[in-house]
């Protein structure tokens, strides 16, 4: 067993014993079936610069000093290739993507195995005791080594996507789409720019618009910033109308209104109205998905049409009563219209004393109703008592508790 932070800086002498510079970094290649990548060269530093040594030409890897079985004179220098990993140049504290554990970790050490005189690198180290040896304390690390957890990943299991993002676990694509958005959110937070760019590329259009909108709308500004004008529309278009209004308004306004141009009529129409509305404002900030039903219908009938309509509504724990002209009428929960008989009209049910707030109510004014009547939603209508969208509770409470808390409220019953 051997680790490459314990080999890094140790003297590299020739067949005469004479130094010639002392470890860098080693070069190593996957061939064949071996999915472990083989050490097939060594970077020794000199005074001139980086000598790459064939590892044909090393007598022996693992010890105080690294003989080579050859004068200086007579090396003829590795040439590398584009498919030549360097292991601390390209691996070591890289991240990785880790989908298991929905965490970025960081690559501390790497452990190398030796099959038949040949060196492999066997496991990736993301543990504490790889950040120990890497500080030089690798007495320390093999004193706490039996208690500590090792933090191992086998190398098979990491996917090495380019030398200039991080790597990681190697899992199906669909195993992406399995973890919660907060939880990619989470994950992008942790990379640079250029890592979340490339993290962002390989998620489908879905699974994109639901992690951005589990971020805020500055950090998702950021986020699409490089991306290209026709796929930002098309994750628009996925996204809540009100989180695609909260992030066009954080765009340059060029942009934004070719942003809208490039989305789907009925999709813009619905942030366009949003945005015609002061952010702070019920009308700024309130989602235009929900589900409605007209007076004369039975129960039976209403969960029919909140079986055909749930899929795009915000949330389905109140159902809306409305005439011809959408005007605000009556109020029941989904409880409510599955505990009813089915015959049974929503009149007999639905609340008549709707409590609702106007277009241009203050965001907090719409926070205190919800507040005080605790409630997961709130109507919002316009003079004439026409209804013209919802605000969640998680938006309506932006204003009172800290963002990072209301980003965790749960979407009850979305």
């Amino acid at each position: 067993m051997a680790y490459v932070s314990e080999l890094l800086g140790k003297p590299v002498t020739d067949v005469d014993g004479v130094r010639i510079g002392q470890l860098d970094d080693m070069v190593a290649v996957v061939r064949g079936e071996m999915p472990h990548p083989n050490i097939i060269a060594i970077a020794v530093k000199r005074s001139g610069g980086q000598l790459l040594v064939p590892f044909a030409d090393v007598a022996v890897l693992i010890a105080p000093a690294i003989p080579l079985n050859k004068r200086l004179t007579e090396i003829v220098p590795y040439q590398p290739s584009e498919h030549d990993i360097f292991l601390a140049r390209d691996v070591l504290d890289k991240q990785i993507i880790d989908t298991d554990g929905m965490r970025v970790v960081r690559v501390n050490d790497l452990e190398l195995a030796r099959v038949s005189g040949q060196f492999y690198v066997a496991n990736v180290d993301v543990g504490g005791l790889g950040l120990l040896r890497r500080l030089g304390l690798s007495k320390v690390a093999q004193r706490v080594g039996q208690r500590a957890a090792p933090g191992m990943i086998s190398w098979d299991q990491v996917e090495m996507l380019d030398t200039n993002q991080p790597m990681r676990l190697r899992v199906p694509s669909s195993k992406m789409k399995e973890l919660h958005p907060a939880d990619l959110a989470e994950i992008i937070s942790d990379l640079t720019r250029t890592e979340s760019d490339k993290f962002l590329e390989s998620l489908d259009m879905k699974t994109l618009a639901d992690t951005l909108e589990e971020v805020e709308p500055e950090f998702q500004a950021s986020l699409v910033e490089t991306m290209s004008d026709e796929k930002v529309a098309d994750v628009l278009e996925e996204m809540a109308p009100d989180e695609a209004a909260d992030l066009l308004a954080e765009l340059p306004e060029d942009r934004s209104k070719e942003l809208l141009n490039l989305m789907e009529r009925e999709e813009a129409a619905d942030v366009r109205k949003l945005l015609a509305y002061p952010e702070d404002t019920a009308g700024g900030i309130m989602n235009t998905e929900y589900i409605a039903v007209a007076p004369g219908l039975t129960a039976e009938q209403a969960i029919s049409v909140l079986r055909e309509t749930a899929s795009e509504a915000e949330t389905i724990y109140y159902i809306y009563v409305v005439d011809q002209e959408n005007h605000l009428t009556g109020v029941f929960s989904l409880r409510e219209v599955v505990l009813a008989k089915p015959e049974t009209p929503v009149t007999q049910f639905m609340h008549r004393r709707v409590v609702s707030v106007n277009l241009m109510d203050s965001q907090e004014e719409v926070a205190q109703a919800v507040a005080k009547y605790n409630l997961v939603a709130v109507p919002v209508v316009d003079d004439e008592n026409r209804l013209h969208g919802i605000v969640t509770a998680d938006d309506a409470l932006d204003k009172i508790i800290p963002t990072a808390w209301k980003k965790r409220l749960p979407k009850l019953y979305h």
